[in-house]
């Protein structure tokens, strides 16, 4: 995947240097609270109350709206007007601020440094290079830079890391249960000796991108079955031609965006294609936020249902629905009506 985390520049001028230092005793004094050591083994020093919280990137974004959505100072990506009535208020409101990671980063550092934060969060891929930019927007700014794994297989232990280190523990309980829950069901549901169907995932309106292997854009798919596009190569996102689809021949597609499921079943080129033919293109349920990637963050705990559901051939989807209410009930902050759930699942189910 093109790296997800890459910064605007971090030339240090006068003006932000200024800034920084009146920052940067959240660093320099005694920490209330115990170091605490991220995910990418860094040690940071976070304030005893962590009331304000800069979110990198919108799976950060996600992670926070769901765990602490009082702590929030903003989005990284503003919701779409569709998306803000899966939202509570008044959080589905406040001001989108840009992003520090990855594609098309928006924020800046004196963005950062303006709002005041306790703590930068961060949720994502870990390595040495992410840590090395937290390291370096941490020491420009002052201000604590805490990254977690954004890994699908480590949703829960997030969960409960975050609700301790921002003392909701109670409700990031409940978050982690569930995801403990939905992990569980899909791990068992994925069992080898069961037949895995061969699906691919086409991003945007010409569904011509998506996810090698490895990637965090198809890392449920790879759980349940097999990614077509791991023939690609390892890691990140990656551009295939409509011939390099035909010749994949998948059994199942999943359109992230339904202008690409519209032309799959309008354009004539595409009828040889196993999933065109037998009626097997679906659109990724995606408000507020997509169930599969976009981002990949804990939605995709919605994924994981959706899927196995879809691999199951569950048309009625009476436990897809109540899981569904559950979830956004307990991570959205919000009821669903029944309107709410058949927009959501349209396309989702036939295929049509």
């Amino acid at each position: 995947m093109p790296s997800r985390r890459t910064l605007l520049a971090l030339g240090a001028g006068a003006a932000l240097a200024a800034a920084a230092a009146a920052l940067s005793w959240r660093a320099r004094e005694p920490a209330v609270s115990p170091t605490f050591v991220d995910a990418a083994g860094r040690s940071v020093f976070v304030p005893g109350q962590v009331s304000r919280i800069f979110a990198a990137g919108p799976p950060a974004s996600m992670l926070l709206y769901a765990v602490a959505p009082e702590k929030m100072l903003g989005w990284a990506r503003a919701p779409s007007d569709a998306a803000k009535a899966y939202l509570a208020t008044p959080y589905r409101d406040l001001p989108a601020y840009g992003m520090l990671t990855g594609r098309g980063n928006t924020a800046s550092l004196e963005q950062v440094i303006s709002l005041a934060p306790d703590m930068i969060l961060d949720c994502g891929e870990i390595d040495r290079t992410y840590a090395s930019l937290a390291d370096r927007v941490q020491r420009q700014t002052g201000v604590p830079y805490v990254q977690l794994n954004g890994a699908f297989g480590e949703t829960a232990r997030t969960l409960r890391v975050m609700g301790k280190l921002l003392g909701v523990d109670e409700h990031a309980a409940r978050l982690a249960n569930y995801a403990d829950d939905v992990t569980r069901a899909i791990v068992a549901f994925a069992q080898p000796s069961r037949k895995r169907a061969r699906i691919y995932y086409g991003r945007g309106a010409e569904g011509l991108e998506t996810g090698r292997r490895g990637s965090l854009t198809t890392e449920l798919i790879e759980l349940v079955a097999e990614n077509v596009a791991a023939s690609a190569g390892a890691g990140g996102l990656t551009n295939v031609s409509p011939e390099q689809i035909l010749l994949w021949n998948p059994d199942i597609i999943i359109a992230q965006d339904v202008r690409f499921r519209d032309a799959l079943y309008a354009d004539g080129r595409w009828i040889s294609l196993r999933a065109v033919r037998e009626r097997r293109v679906f659109v990724q349920p995606s408000l507020p936020f997509g169930w599969i990637d976009s981002p990949p963050g804990v939605n995709r705990l919605l994924g994981a249902l959706w899927l196995r559901s879809l691999l199951n051939d569950d048309e009625a989807g009476d436990v897809l629905r109540t899981s569904v209410r559950a979830f956004y009930d307990l991570f959205y902050h919000v009821r669903l009506s029944d309107p709410q759930m058949d927009v959501l699942l349209m396309g989702a189910r036939n295929g049509r």
